[in-house]
């Protein structure tokens, strides 16, 4: 018999508003919403899933605000966050050009931080 091979399955971001955070990935990143209810919300319909859960244990609430560990890819990333700006999306770092790309680093509104990166370094203007 062979044996299972576990797989990621989501990773879990919480918060302290979970219609604040659904419109923040859903409306404002343009992450597909596939799932919500009392858990909170479940984005994006590869796996690794991104679960958006409510801070509502004392050990969870310690749990927001923080360095997530995300990154994700955004094509034509300079474009974006200029859309991100118009939004009010807090940047913790604005699109920086390093020899693997551009990264900027922002917020959701619960303070959890996560990168976007870009592989493709725009031309000089």
């Amino acid at each position: 018999m062979d044996q299972a091979v576990p797989t990621l399955h989501s990773i879990a971001v919480f918060s302290l508003d979970i219609a604040r955070a659904v419109n923040f990935y859903r409306d404002i990143l343009r992450l597909p919403l596939i799932r919500q209810g009392s858990f909170g919300a479940e984005f994006l319909e590869e796996r690794p899933h991104l679960s958006v859960h409510p801070a509502v244990h004392p050990d969870a609430k310690k749990l927001v605000g923080r360095d997530t560990g995300l990154t994700f890819y955004v094509p034509g990333l300079v474009h974006f966050c200029g859309e991100l700006h118009e939004k009010g999306v807090r940047f913790i770092t604005e699109p920086t050009r390093q020899s693997w790309g551009v990264m900027a680093m922002i917020t959701d509104p619960d303070g959890n931080v996560m990168a976007l990166w870009d592989d493709k370094v725009p031309e000089e203007e």
